[in-house]
């Protein structure tokens, strides 16, 4: 099940192999639990989201790289 729900405001993790805005905030715009439907092979096992950044960015990220912004 995910953690996470579409339009949930999340940040990537400070120690995330990602390596792009991680202190900003960003939308959950897309869920991919179905990895033989999306088979995204650059990640682990689990689940990815899409996501939004403010400036209208979007990056792909797993699961276990996402934590709740809070009030950022």
């Amino acid at each position: 099940m995910a953690r996470f729900s579409y339009d949930d405001i999340v940040k990537i993790k400070v120690d995330a192999k990602t390596a792009t805005k991680r202190h900003d905030r960003a939308w959950v715009v897309g869920i991919m639990e179905d990895r033989r439907r999306f088979p995204l092979n650059q990640f682990p096992t689990g689940i990815v989201y899409s996501i939004e950044f403010e400036d209208g960015t979007a990056l792909d990220v797993h699961e276990n790289d996402l934590e709740p912004a809070g009030d950022a």
